[in-house]
């Protein structure tokens, strides 16, 4: 199973807008959830690995 980080992304900033209070346990929550909103984001566009593909490397040319 893959995860959606899309819907994870919104979910975190809908409750880093409802931490609204000027009190300290609110603002660490957001402090909290900013790094939590950029790490999903991080990882919602990253690229996948690319692959290498090898090719056979040439021998010595026969003449006939």
């Amino acid at each position: 199973m893959t995860s959606d980080f899309s819907a994870a992304r919104i979910h975190l900033e809908r409750a880093y807008h409802y931490l609204r209070g000027n009190d300290e346990t609110s603002r660490l929550a957001c402090e909290a959830l900013d790094l939590l909103i950029e790490t999903v984001a991080e990882a919602q566009h990253r690229r996948p690995e690319a692959g290498v593909v090898e090719f056979p490397r040439a021998t010595a040319r026969q003449s006939f």
